[in-house]
């Protein structure tokens, strides 16, 4: 039995190894389909342990894309296109722009600076940014998506802008997220795609990670339906904090 599982396995992933990734990738679902974010970065640091470093980006990208597929289309009553529609046209946008970028920024201080603006967006007041026009909502996202050609887990940068447009509405945040996720993450496999990256023999692990984050994704949202607008407003800026704090100290240790 062990045999044929490791038949079924990229090289250099263990039985093990994979019962892990497909285990973790319930709770990780879970956690975003609650609060919206948070399952996308786990989920990075923990591929990053096993996946081989040319793999991680991609293979992080195809898990998330099916499972924020998974909670779009679950929580789909609760997408806002007037939200989701400009965001996603300026990601697309964004995205192509990004494609021809031909100057990387150091990864430390994109880390610095990305940590700061999820602190100070999270929780400074900015009544304006509610008040922008779907043009500039467009505008915002291509900006957002530029900086995810630079970034592995894109979510807590999202997530702080999209706050802004739904606030007190925790349904409303979590399906648009997933929705906008989508189109970030599929983009994102796209491009690997055309630039040659063999998915083939990852597709029995990610499908088995999608399957359980499926799982996950309803589990997570029966916590989100029962939550109350104020603990999961409270619960969000928390992890966004930590999340921001997190970037903040990595890109400080590699800065100095």
């Amino acid at each position: 039995m062990e045999a044929t599982l490791a038949a079924l396995l990229p090289e250099g992933i263990g039985t093990g190894a994979a019962a892990l990734l497909v285990v973790a990738s319930f709770f990780t679902s879970a956690l975003t389909a609650s609060f919206g974010l948070g399952g996308g970065v786990a989920m990075l640091a923990l591929l990053g342990l096993f996946v081989p470093v040319a793999a991680l980006i991609p293979i992080h990208g195809a898990v998330q894309l099916g499972s924020n597929t998974g909670r779009a289309w679950y929580q789909r009553a609760n997408i806002r296109p007037t939200v989701a529609l400009p965001f996603i046209a300026g990601s697309v946008v964004g995205a192509i722009a990004g494609a021809f970028l031909v100057v990387q920024l150091p990864d430390a201080i994109l880390k610095t600076v990305l940590g700061v603006f999820i602190i100070v967006i999270t929780w400074a007041k900015f009544p304006w940014i509610a008040r922008l026009s779907k043009a500039g909502l467009s505008i915002a996202s291509a900006v957002l998506a530029i900086v995810t050609m630079f970034v592995g887990a894109t979510g807590p940068l999202v997530s702080p802008v999209l706050a802004r447009f739904l606030e007190n509405d925790r349904k409303g945040l979590v399906a648009t997220h997933a929705a906008v996720m989508v189109i970030q993450h599929g983009l994102k496999i796209v491009v690997f795609g055309i630039a040659g990256f063999a998915f083939g023999e990852w597709l029995p692990l990610i499908a088995a990670m999608i399957a359980t984050g499926y799982l996950g994704t309803l589990s997570g949202t029966s916590l989100l339906n029962r939550m109350p607008e104020e603990t999961f407003q409270r619960w969000f800026r928390v992890l966004l904090t930590l999340l921001a704090l997190d970037l903040l100290r990595r890109g400080l240790v590699d800065l100095f």
